[in-house]
């Protein structure tokens, strides 16, 4: 079986041949992309919407331009000038876009769930490119891309995923698919930003980072998510930066060939400091933006298409 959904929301449920064949696609359009070509002819006359509800510069852009490269006609919807600010109800929204008769449906939402309802109430296949502390299962798709060129496999890796597990989709996503494709997956950071029953996910818990970070393949911070945190979580950014911010001193407990990754946007010196974000012998997190744009290229397609199946 190739991929036998109509929609990606997210990574929860899918089985590793249908991740694996979303990565094996991706993996072709990377060299696509890298020889200067383009697949116009795939989505020749297919209309993708990109409907974001919150503020994005990575992911908006990389799916508006995924989408050109295939030869979609891309919409962005500017939601601060949209009838939603004027008070319609997601469903009205949602009849709206049935009208335009869109064939992609790209959301990024502030409500887990959102993207979901609207898989239930429009025609076009949806992506979830993020919905509240949910999932944003793209970005662990082009993570496991990256992670999978550098390392040729996934399966036997320790992944440490660090920092502010509890607020983070991109952290949900990871564990989700790492641990289906068979890695070892830790999570590492303070009692107030690990979820409770986060082990019941089949990772191990650190709050040490030294500890957590200990022989680690693979070390990926995350965004310290403040807009979605209550007061009191965490004592400063200081403070934060002191005991779980990535330095060159922590890293230095991982293995010798350990890739460092972030989804961005980073905060230098809160969760990781310059010098690491930047060593070019260790950081992928540019490549992971190259990674982003084949992946989204890889699941417009393969949506676009149907379900398909290995018979």
């Amino acid at each position: 079986m190739a991929y036998a959904h109509r929609h990606l929301l997210a990574i929860e449920g899918l089985e590793p041949p249908e991740i694996a064949h979303l990565l094996d696609l991706a993996e072709s359009y990377v060299l696509l992309n890298r020889s200067g070509k383009t697949a116009r002819d795939m989505l020749r006359g297919k209309t993708l919407i990109n409907l974001f509800f919150e503020d994005s510069t990575r992911t908006r852009t990389s799916f508006e331009l995924a989408g050109k490269r295939l030869g979609a006609d891309v919409i962005n919807m500017s939601v601060g000038s949209s009838s939603v600010n004027k008070g319609e109800t997601l469903l009205d929204t949602a009849a709206t876009l049935n009208a335009m008769q869109c064939d992609l449906l790209v959301v990024r939402h502030d409500q887990s769930g959102a993207p979901n309802l609207l898989a239930q109430k429009v025609d076009a296949a949806v992506i979830n490119a993020g919905d509240g502390m949910h999932e944003h299962p793209t970005q662990a798709l082009l993570d496991a891309l990256t992670i999978r060129r550098r390392k040729g496999r996934l399966a036997g890796l320790t992944v440490a995923i660090c920092g502010d597990i509890a607020h983070s989709r991109v952290a949900r996503s990871n564990i989700h698919l790492l641990t289906a494709m068979g890695s070892r997956v830790r999570v590492v950071g303070p009692p107030t930003l690990i979820p409770a029953a986060v082990e019941e996910l089949g990772v191990a818990m650190f709050h040490d980072m030294r500890a957590g970070l200990a022989d680690a393949d693979i070390v990926m911070m995350l965004r310290l998510q403040k807009e979605r945190m209550e007061g009191g979580l965490i004592p400063s950014s200081r403070e934060f930066f002191r005991f779980y911010g990535l330095d060159a001193d922590k890293l230095a407990a991982a293995r010798p060939d350990a890739l460092v990754m972030h989804p961005g946007p980073m905060n230098r010196g809160v969760e990781i400091e310059s010098r690491v974000a930047d060593d070019p012998a260790r950081s992928v997190i540019r490549e992971q933006v190259e990674m982003g744009v084949a992946v989204r290229m890889a699941v417009l397609d393969t949506l676009a298409h149907g379900p398909r199946r290995n018979d």
